[in-house]
């Protein structure tokens, strides 16, 4: 008999992906579906990345090359973040990845000890809660509340859950999947209980450069900070490099030594020929790169305006990343659902609309009564998108009526 190993009861799973799945076999059997459910954009890689890839291979950069990263991307990558940041990142500072995600991982592997707490965002990415707990840590959530203009993170309450156990801080601004953003007073803030407490910071940059209105802010920025913070860098989004499969960690020379060392008996290093495309992308024509974000912006636009008509659903227009978090306590009420999965199922195969919602991203915390879903624009077309919505608003629509003669 296979036995499994017992820690593996502790590794959660990106459940956005199941959705997708399911979605998937709803459209094999011949129904339309109109895919809000995960962050995959549908707008191709810019041409720089893609030629500059398509030489590589050509030029034979095929075998295997340095675990931390070719140098030429990785001072590309320093270069590009001390433009946006004010910093003063090296080549040695930066640690290549094959994706996002991994720098997740790494971090906690190199910085926490079994025992050690470690604040995360809840909702949130999942893949926090489950690396926290898998490696030995204590995942300690917190979170965020409706403001006037966007969900906004509470500091008093991060403030309280700190305690002589706690050693990290996960901090996602521009956040998945409400699109909460720290403010520049709230920045300070949590740089200052960094250094009172000495807490080392993940700063989960992914959509740093999806940004629509404003100027994306670091907490590696303030002063103090760069010196105690790692941060989470991604190509998936900024040159819709998803499949790809590229990113890196980028922090103290001391911690990315040890991320470097724990890529060699990860994935040994990431793949060769994609990083001189990353190159390419980086130091070439930022047109198409830019074309991204013009797009998006439209979809967001287009998804917020609709959702706001829909009886039952609130909705905030965040100015950065692809996702809209709507408030749909009432249309649940409206539709007489109180439970989630139901709600996501029976709108999937009633009018073809899948989505995740707030169950997808973390444990329920004690108090939660308000209901939740996220809207993933980056993957349908602006005419999908206003089709698919206008359909979620006719579904909506037909229950008021319903309720209204009953």
């Amino acid at each position: 008999m296979i036995r499994i190993a017992d820690r593996i009861k502790l590794l959660g799973t990106e459940t956005a992906f199941a959705v997708s799945a399911e979605a998937a076999a709803f459209a094999a059997k011949g129904n339309k579906v109109y895919p809000f459910h995960i962050g995959d954009i549908n707008i191709s890689t810019p041409s720089t990345v893609v030629e500059g890839t398509i030489k590589a291979i050509k030029d034979g950069k095929t075998g295997y090359c340095p675990t931390a990263g070719i140098p030429q991307l990785r001072e590309a990558i320093a270069a590009n973040v001390n433009a946006s940041h004010g910093t003063q990142y090296q080549m040695e500072n930066v640690a290549v990845q094959p994706g996002g995600t991994p720098t997740i991982g790494k971090f906690l592997l190199a910085l926490m000890n079994p025992g050690d707490e470690v604040l995360y965002p809840n909702p949130g990415y999942p893949i926090y809660e489950s690396q926290i707990e898998f490696n030995g840590g204590v995942a300690v959530p917190y979170t965020y509340s409706e403001g006037e203009t966007n969900f906004v993170f509470d500091i008093d309450a991060i403030r309280q859950k700190i305690t002589p156990r706690t050693r990290l801080l996960i901090l996602n601004d521009l956040q998945n999947p409400s699109g909460a953003e720290c403010s520049a007073e709230d920045l300070e803030e949590l740089a200052a209980l960094a250094i009172k407490h000495n807490l080392l910071v993940l700063s989960d940059e992914a959509y740093f450069e999806i940004r629509y209105e404003g100027k994306s802010r670091s907490i590696a920025s303030i002063p103090g900070m760069q010196e105690r913070t790692v941060l989470l860098y991604s190509f998936s989004k900024k040159f819709s490099m998803a499949g790809w499969r590229l990113g890196a960690t980028i922090g103290p020379k001391e911690i990315i030594d040890v991320v470097a060392k724990l890529n060699v008996n990860d994935e040994s290093c990431t793949n060769h020929f994609i990083q001189y495309g990353a190159v390419a992308g980086l130091t070439g024509d930022q047109t198409e790169a830019k074309n991204i974000v013009s797009v998006l912006k439209e979809r967001r636009d287009a998804a917020a305006a609709i959702l706001n008509t829909i009886p039952g659903v609130r909705c905030f227009r965040p100015n950065a990343t692809f996702y809209l978090f709507p408030n749909v306590t009432g249309l649940m009420q409206n539709k007489g659902y109180s439970d989630y999965e139901a709600f996501r199922k029976d709108v999937l195969h009633t009018i073809g609309v899948s989505f995740c919602t707030r169950a997808h991203f973390g444990r329920p915390l004690p108090g939660e009564k308000d209901r939740y879903i996220r809207i993933a624009y980056a993957g349908i077309g602006l005419a999908e998108l206003e089709e698919g919505l206008n359909q979620l608003k006719l579904f909506a629509e037909q229950e008021k009526l319903v309720a209204t003669l009953s």
